[in-house]
């Protein structure tokens, strides 16, 4: 009875989950990619870490003379936060990650 109840409420934080992602804008799934990074960073969890750099990198656009050196910059961060998480340095990654997050959310709330 209770895995039934534990099963439903996962069930039921799934479907929220889902659909705050489904609505979300372009810039806050890029906060929640952040956040995502983050948590794994903190659990040292080298994989999942890494495929949220990897999912950032991907967003990024060099389309642009303004853009092409801010994308170029956070590719080199990204990869080198991605090194950093090979080399078990998870405070550095941390540190990047939270500085970015914060700086993604002033510019963000400049809109």
């Amino acid at each position: 009875m209770y895995q039934a109840a534990a099963h439903n409420h996962k069930a039921r934080l799934n479907q929220y989950l889902v659909k705050e992602i489904m609505d979300a804008t372009p810039q806050q799934l890029i906060i929640k990619l952040y956040d995502f990074a983050i948590v794994n960073c903190q659990r040292q969890n080298l994989v999942k870490t890494n495929a949220a750099l990897q999912e950032l990198i991907n967003a990024l656009r060099f389309e642009g003379e303004e853009v092409a050196d801010v994308a170029t910059g956070l590719l080199k961060l990204y990869q080198f936060c991605q090194e950093q998480m090979r080399k078990k340095n998870y405070e550095i990654v941390y540190r990047i990650l939270t500085d970015l997050r914060d700086t993604w959310l002033k510019a963000l709330s400049a809109y």
